[in-house]
C-alpha cells in the first residue's frame, strides 16, 4: 500500500482516516474506523507521516503510532477546530488544557529517554534487548518484575502468568484450546503484544531464521496468532534469558 501521508479526525468512539499517496491521491478512504480497530489499521500501514489535531486524545495515539514506525504531527487546534470561535473563558480553559497536555506529553517522553538510558547500562536488560521485539521498556519491565527469573520452573509458566496460553476446555475427553487466557500481567502482556506486532509490520523481505519462522507462521495461522505465538515466544525467551544469563544462547525461531 503506497501511502505516505494519513489524516485522522479523532473522536470518541468513530474515527475518520484519510492516506493519500506520492501522487496525492487517495489511497486510503476510511469515513468509519471504531476504536478497536484503528491501532490495527495504523498497525499495518507502511511507516509514513500521520496528522492528527492537538486533542486530549491526540498525544497518547501519538504514543502508539510512532511505535509503529510512523511520524506523527499533531496541529493546534487553532488551525483545524476554531479555537479561537469558542467563547471567553471556554476558549482560556481549553487552550490551558492543552498546554498542560503538551507539557505531560514532554515529560513521558523525558521518562522514556531515562528508562532507556537504565536499559543500556543495565546487562539483564541490554540481553534482554537482543530478543526481537523487545525494546528498553519492556527489557526493564521484565527484569523489575521477574529479577533473576528463579520464582518459575519453565518459559511456560511465565507464559501462563502473563496470560499468554490459551484457555483449555475439556469435554468428552477430549480438549480444546480457547482464546488466551489474559490472566496475570496485562502491563507486561500488552508490551510483548505491541512488541510482536512490530516484528511483524518490519518483516520485509528479510530472510534470516527468525523472520522466516514468523512470516510462516502468519501465513499458516493468521495475523493475530502469529501475534501472540511470537509475544509468547518471547515471554519464555525472556524468562530463559533472566534465568541462565550468559549462559543462554539465543536460537530464533526455535524453543
Amino acid at each position: 500500500m503506497n501511502i505516505i501521508t494519513v489524516g485522522i479526525d479523532l473522536a470518541k468512539n468513530v474515527f475518520a482516516v484519510h492516506g493519500v499517496n506520492d501522487s496525492g491521491k487517495a489511497a486510503l478512504v476510511k469515513p468509519k474506523v471504531q476504536r478497536a480497530d484503528l491501532l490495527p489499521l495504523i498497525a499495518q500501514l507502511p511507516p509514513c507521516l500521520i496528522g492528527m489535531e492537538a486533542c486530549s486524545g491526540a498525544h497518547h495515539w501519538a504514543r502508539l503510532f510512532r511505535q509503529h514506525g510512523h511520524t506523527v504531527k499533531l496541529m493546534a487546534p487553532k488551525f483545524v477546530a476554531h479555537l479561537e470561535d469558542l467563547p471567553g473563558y471556554a476558549n482560556l480553559c481549553v487552550g490551558d488544557l492543552l498546554a498542560h497536555a503538551d507539557e505531560l506529553d514532554k515529560k513521558i517522553d523525558e521518562y522514556d529517554r531515562a528508562i532507556a538510558k537504565v536499559a543500556r547500562e543495565d546487562a539483564r536488560s541490554k540481553r534482554l534487548m537482543k530478543l526481537p521485539g523487545i525494546g528498553p521498556v519492556t527489557a526493564s519491565a521484565f527484569a523489575a518484575s521477574m529479577g533473576s527469573g528463579h520464582d518459575f520452573s519453565s518459559g511456560r509458566q511465565v507464559a501462563a502468568w502473563i496470560g499468554l496460553v490459551p484457555g483449555q476446555y475439556s469435554s468428552g475427553g477430549k480438549a480444546r484450546l480457547g482464546r488466551i487466557t489474559k490472566a496475570g500481567d496485562g502491563y507486561l502482556r500488552s508490551l510483548l503484544v505491541m512488541g510482536a506486532r512490530a516484528v511483524l509490520n518490519s518483516l520485509g523481505d528479510k530472510q534470516d531464521r527468525f523472520s522466516r519462522w514468523a512470516r510462516s507462521l502468519q501465513e499458516r495461522r493468521g495475523y493475530w496468532r502469529a501475534v501472540i505465538a511470537i509475544a509468547a515466544k518471547n515471554a519464555r525467551l525472556a524468562w530463559a534469558v533472566l534465568k541462565y544469563g550468559e549462559d543462554f544462547k539465543l536460537e530464533p525461531g526455535k524453543d
